[in-house]
């Protein structure tokens, strides 16, 4: 799992479940579907935030250090990639989250008097807040306008705000977050959004040894495994279900030759389990819930996706360990 965008969706008002809501639906068609899934956006409540947060400081979870790698020692090579011939431009964060990679690029734009407007993207109303109130502060002499709601329903008002060149930032190599077909949708568009010159910072984890790969995602301390098992708990309290926690189990696998990492929760037993009293969903023995996937790709792959959605490839920028890249696109 990659850091998606933080999505708080509140399902019980008092006691009674609102069955309208797009969380309780987008659960039943996930565990009535076969195979059977769940959409990994909804892992991140408040306890899968702190989750995510211990995840990304247990030993075996690299992406999250290889990209703050490379916009914390690369920061002036970043900055004079997306700045160009040093004409104004907007720079646009989708899924921004709290900025903290993001931070160290907008500092020192702000260093250089780079002529440019900061335009987070993230669908928290909350995360939109934090930043449109605390950027000014630790970045003074930012000019932000942070924008609440979908990437490309928000890029569509971006464009409308001004015509100034696009600088549109995808990290945390959330495009892995996709299968590789979905992703080159995803990057396809993107480009529809944007005009010739406009530009893409995309992060991507690499292609690497399986065994590291496998181990970011199945720790030994069993933080991954709390991460998966946590949206059971929140559909448990949040669309009154009655998951059995402790008869579920957690399953992580690597492809090398794909590229694809995916996560299951498998069903120990027989059992079902009822949503809201009513939807009665019958799991299996060794029956499995496909969770999330982590895809990683060669450079080689990056570039040919590029040329294959629209994009010209200009330049990446590898971590010191060359396990992770942010790759900078032109809009051909």
């Amino acid at each position: 799992m990659e850091n998606n965008n933080t999505q708080t969706i509140t399902s019980v008002s008092g006691d009674k479940l609102n069955t309208d809501d797009l969380f309780y639906k987008d659960v039943v068609k996930g565990l009535t579907a076969t195979p059977k899934r769940l959409e990994s956006k909804y892992f991140y409540d408040a306890n899968g935030d702190k989750l995510f947060q211990d995840l990304m400081n247990c030993d075996e979870y690299y992406p999250t250090n290889c990209e703050m790698d490379i916009f914390t020692t690369q920061t002036g090579a970043l900055a004079k990639a997306i700045m160009g011939d040093g004409d104004a431009f907007d720079l646009i964060e989708l899924g921004a989250g709290d900025a903290t990679k993001s931070s160290h690029l907008l500092k020192h734009l702000i260093d250089k008097k780079a002529n440019f407007t900061y335009l987070p993207i993230d669908i928290s109303e909350n995360v939109i807040s934090y930043l449109n109130i605390t950027l000014p502060v630790t970045l003074p002499g930012i000019s932000i306008q942070g924008l609440n709601g979908e990437y490309f329903n928000m890029l569509k008002k971006a464009a409308s705000i001004s015509d100034k060149r696009k600088v549109v930032m995808f990290l945390g190599s959330n495009i892995g977050n996709m299968p590789v077909e979905i992703a080159e949708g995803f990057c396809r568009e993107l480009r529809s959004h944007l005009s010739a010159g406009d530009m893409a910072l995309i992060g991507v984890d690499l292609k690497k040894n399986p065994k590291t790969v496998l181990a970011a995602y199945n720790d030994k301390g069993g933080i991954t495994k709390k991460f998966n098992l946590n949206l059971l708990e929140r559909i448990n309290r949040e669309l009154n279900a009655d998951f059995d926690i402790d008869q579920f189990d957690h399953y992580a696998t690597y492809d090398p030759e794909s590229g694809a990492c995916k996560s299951y929760l498998i069903s120990l037993i027989d059992q079902h389990v009822k949503l809201n009293g009513k939807e009665n969903i019958h799991f299996k023995k060794d029956e499995y819930i496909y969770m999330e996937i982590s895809q990683k790709y060669t450079v080689e792959q990056v570039t040919q996706m590029a040329s294959a959605t629209g994009f010209k490839h200009l330049t990446h920028f590898f971590d010191s360990k060359k396990w992770f890249i942010d790759a900078i696109w032109v809009a051909a």
